[in-house]
């Protein structure tokens, strides 16, 4: 990677692996989810800019255990996106944010490259760090994207859907009412164009989730529901709402407590 202070350094969009916070033990070699491209470049850079530090140091061992580093884990520099990008997210341009990811890239001009990392899957995708793309392309930065895992695209060629016109919505309300309405709302949208309608969940809340779209969705609107997607207990299941009922055995086999992606349309 350049160091030189001759030239900005580019800004690296690091994918990780959809492992995090699984145990050690179950924990698959980074290389099974990242071409060694990814982890060529991952082991040679020094910053980061990461959604969570801890997550991330994790991350690099696991590189260095494959691919060794360019610095020791302690001489890695690690700065967090400040808490409100984790809160509220950082996808809408914002003048104070966007001034602070600005401030976040300083060491890109001194010639160094940088990684951003989020805490599993590609940042800035259903994950913090838009604000420092926006402010990398704004420096005049170069972004390179490296290839890797997205719950989403793999959760959307899974589900038998519209993979030619679709939509991430994010996360739906919690309240019961809010999310009756806005579940119709998408259901709606998806049945009259076609458009198929991704969101996610909270792992701790998917179960509810699940219960109130067997509750609302129309019976012939098809749902799908990808479960840990890449580990070792995964597991997708689409099919007809009436079918999820039959038996009363829909959350049979479903690994709910792990992350997982929801989707539904014709």
């Amino acid at each position: 990677m350049n160091t030189s202070t001759a030239k900005p350094g580019s800004l690296y969009l690091v994918p990780t692996p959809l492992d995090f916070g699984v145990s050690q033990d179950s924990a698959t070699a980074p290389s099974q989810w990242l071409p060694a491209e990814t982890l060529t470049a991952a082991s040679s850079l020094t910053h980061w800019i990461t959604e969570n530090a801890k997550s991330t140091r994790a991350f690099l061992k696991r590189v260095e255990a494959t691919q060794g580093l360019a610095a020791p884990l302690q001489g890695q520099h690690i700065t967090e996106l400040p808490r409100a990008a984790h809160k509220k997210g950082d996808h809408t341009p914002d003048t104070q944010g966007d001034a602070l990811a600005r401030t976040l890239l300083a060491p890109a001009l001194l010639g160094h490259d940088m990684g951003l990392v989020s805490e599993a899957g590609m940042p800035a995708i259903a994950d913090p760090g838009s604000s420092i793309v926006r402010a990398a392309h704004a420096m005049g930065l170069r972004v390179v994207p490296l290839t890797g895992p997205v719950s989403l695209m793999l959760a959307l060629a899974a589900s038998g859907l519209n993979g030619q016109n679709f939509a991430f919505v994010g996360y739906v309300p919690q309240e019961a009412t809010e999310r009756t309405q806005r579940v119709r709302e998408l259901e709606s949208l998806a049945l009259k164009t076609g458009q198929t309608q991704i969101f996610i969940e909270t792992p701790y809340r998917n179960t509810a989730l699940l219960q109130a779209l067997m509750k609302t969705l129309h019976p012939h609107t098809r749902l799908a529901v990808c479960c840990a997607l890449t580990l070792h207990n995964q597991v997708v299941r689409s099919a007809l709402v009436h079918d999820w009922k039959r038996g009363n055995g829909a959350l049979a086999g479903l690994p709910l407590d792990a992350p997982a992606v929801f989707l539904i349309g014709r």
